[in-house]
């Protein structure tokens, strides 16, 4: 039985690699609508952390206004709803659906597929609520675009990510949208399904989804 169990434990082992290491298709999102949303003081009064999430996926249009709120671009320029130090945009988007893995292109406002598979309990890292989000948004560092992994630029690599996960936690609050920023996961299996190089670190990550009634 042992050796039946070890067996077993390995094809499904190599049944999740090849899963993963597919690459689902792009997805091009819709256009966002920027006129959406209640006042700043308002959604600022509306933020708190939530949960517990509807078994609902999002629609097209919610997530396609949640990213671009999250880190969309927002001038002729190329900058982006939320600021980071020396415009280094070194804070990539990693979107976890319940299909498969994305990462967000801001410049064609697209997902592009990572890999394939239900990645969210790796999110989880043990809070089984995350596996119920909709969505869940894990900002990466990407330290080849500040200058190495120095603890000056791991340290504001997490400014800027926080500054991300400030846009999330504010565009849910006003769009009645349930998130909770959470710093736990399951890291190294994560990059691994993410392929993310060692110049690369999850930072933080938002579970999104329609708030439980």
């Amino acid at each position: 039985m042992k050796l039946k169990s070890v067996f077993f434990s390995l094809v499904a082992l190599m049944y999740a690699t090849m899963v993963y290491a597919q690459e689902p298709a792009e997805i091009k999102l819709v256009s966002p609508d920027k006129t959406r949303g209640t006042a700043v003081m308002k959604a600022l009064s509306d933020r708190h952390s939530e949960r517990a999430f509807e078994d609902k996926k999002l629609s097209d249009q919610d997530l396609s206004d949640l990213l671009w709120a999250a880190n969309g671009i927002n001038r002729p320029d190329g900058k982006r709803t939320a600021p980071s130090a020396s415009n280094k945009q070194e804070i990539d988007l990693y979107v976890i659906l319940a299909e498969g893995a994305y990462l967000y292109n801001a410049k064609t406002h697209s997902l592009q597929g990572i890999a394939q598979g239900d990645l969210r309990p790796l999110v989880a890292g043990g809070q089984a609520f995350v596996k119920s989000a909709s969505v869940c948004i894990v900002l990466v560092a990407d330290y080849t675009r500040s200058g190495g992994t120095s603890a000056g630029n791991k340290q504001t690599a997490a400014v800027d990510a926080g500054l991300i996960c400030q846009n999330i936690n504010i565009f849910c609050a006003a769009t009645g949208l349930a998130t909770v920023p959470r710093s736990s996961m399951q890291k190294a299996e994560l990059s691994k399904a993410l392929k993310l190089k060692d110049t690369q670190e999850a930072i933080i990550n938002n579970p999104v989804g329609y708030p439980k009634k």
